[in-house]
């Protein structure tokens, strides 16, 4: 008999019916009168009930069907007796695929998510693991989807690069040169002409870059797939293999790169409301009782949009008024995530989109704001209600996020040539490997923003996780790569 997936079984009402469902065990409650199987194949959060009389299966098969055990069933579908469930299997035949002993890690007892880290390749069967895979898959489909719909194209970018789009040189080298035996120069320094690519190549931290060459031929363009970071940081927050979503749009202004970054957003957040009713109640059970409301409220609200300058004159009056904060937050440092989150959770409320960052802490190719004429400092520029910020700024749209801080980071990109050439040169970079980059600021160059998602950010937002290494399959953190 063919196999029917668990979440059209329990959809279905042809009662009556056999039918043939195949799994994995989630409890198994024995008595002399009848056992009640809990079964799962993943293809939904709920369990379809299996209700097995003993004297007509094998009392030593049924011995073998314990939790975590994978079997499948036929049996009559039947209107449910049982309070929460519409359906449930009376079950004709067992069939053990494979049998699961008392060890078996995920047993139903509570398990904390630092053992079921431990055990990552079990955990994706539990509940939890479960639901926030299948929300996973639905927000990707979310992104392919919004990007389809508003004219994108899905442009794949190189993974292996000799370029770091950052400069923060935090990148995992690729080679095939063997390091028992490394050439070097007379300075020590190791020669690459005979590795594979001729010269020195690393895992891309962003495929930005590339993806501005994208937009510049195609009009608008998005990457999505992994990034990696070699950054030393064990945190909630950080990973150092995760994915990123980088659109590139040409002739796009600073307003306009918000309004797609709110619009883009909104609808992810729509979508999962959607399409994921059954994982988000259940996460919104036993994760976070606020997760459904707080997900519908960003829906609701427009986002702020807040200048740096007046995100720090309202830090700064906070703490005038008792606030504690960790870290210093004077204009011109790099604000840190209790800061963002001051500013979303309890001062505005509401999703903040920042604007116009100093020019020390951001990146080489963001367009420069044009200094006004004031009594302040040289190259100051205005901020938010005239606040006039005592440096030069750049035309950056950070989206702050409740729980988690910053959740996309993009910018205005400059297209001019000399003055991108300027910034280089300031920050004594080597061009080296940016040759190719430079040159499309040279030839037909044209206005263009963009901006980068982190995926897993996301994910934590739209699932409630308070890690981030709970809402991708297989973590890769520092020491950490076993699974």
């Amino acid at each position: 008999m063919k196999r029917i997936k668990i979440i059209d079984v329990l959809k279905s009402t042809e009662y009556g019916k056999d039918v043939c469902v195949k799994g994995w065990v989630r409890t198994h409650r024995s008595s002399k009168a009848v056992d009640f199987i809990a079964l799962n194949d993943g293809s939904t959060i709920n369990n379809v009930q299996v209700v097995v009389d003993p004297s007509k299966v094998d009392e030593e098969l049924l011995k073998q069907v314990t939790t975590g055990a994978c079997i499948g069933v036929i049996g009559e579908l039947v209107e449910s007796q049982g309070a929460g469930q519409t359906s449930e299997i009376q079950c004709k035949e067992i069939e053990v695929y494979g049998l699961c002993g008392n060890d078996y890690p995920m047993q139903k007892k509570g398990q904390s998510f630092e053992v079921m880290r431990k055990n990552a390749h079990m955990r994706l069967r539990t509940n939890t693991f479960g639901a926030v895979m299948r929300i996973r898959h639905n927000m990707a489909m979310a992104i392919h989807t919004y990007f389809h719909e508003h004219g994108f194209f899905y442009f794949h970018t190189p993974l292996i690069t000799a370029s770091d789009c950052e400069g923060a040189g935090n990148m995992f080298q690729v080679t095939t040169k063997n390091l028992y035996d490394l050439k070097k120069d007379e300075s020590g320094k190791i020669i690459y002409d005979d590795d594979f690519f001729g010269e020195q190549t690393s895992l891309t931290v962003s495929g930005q870059l590339e993806g501005e060459l994208g937009a510049t031929a195609l009009g608008a363009i998005y990457t999505f797939g992994p990034t990696f970071r070699a950054e030393n940081s064990n945190t909630p927050r950080h990973l150092a293999e995760f994915w990123m979503v980088e659109p590139e749009v040409a002739f796009l202004d600073q307003e306009e790169l918000m309004d797609l970054e709110e619009d883009f957003i909104k609808y992810c957040v729509q979508w999962a409301l959607n399409n994921c009713k059954d994982d988000l109640e259940f996460l919104n059970k036993m994760i976070d009782k606020t997760l459904i409301q707080r997900l519908e409220g960003v829906l609701k609200e427009t986002f702020v949009r807040l200048p740096y300058t007046e995100g720090i004159n309202i830090l700064q009056e906070a703490i005038k008024n008792g606030k504690k904060f960790e870290f210093p937050c004077n204009w011109g440092d790099d604000l840190a995530s209790e800061h963002e989150r001051y500013l979303v959770e309890e001062h505005f409320k509401k999703p903040v989109i920042m604007t116009d960052y100093p020019r020390a802490f951001k990146s080489f190719y963001m367009k420069q704001n044009e200094p006004v004429q004031t009594s302040e400092p040289s190259g100051a520029s205005v901020g938010y209600k005239g606040a006039v910020a005592p440096g030069p700024t750049m035309q950056g749209t950070d989206v702050l996020f409740p729980q988690i801080g910053e959740i996309i980071g993009g910018s205005v990109r400059e297209e001019s040539y000399d003055k991108l050439m300027g910034e280089v040169e300031r920050r004594h970079m080597d061009t080296t490997h940016l040759w190719w980059y430079l040159d499309t600021r040279r030839w037909g160059s044209c206005p263009h923003a963009g901006f980068g998602l982190g995926f897993e950010r996301l994910i934590l937002f739209v699932t409630g996780m308070q890690n981030i290494r709970d809402v991708i399959p297989f973590p890769r953190t520092p020491k950490s790569a076993e699974f």
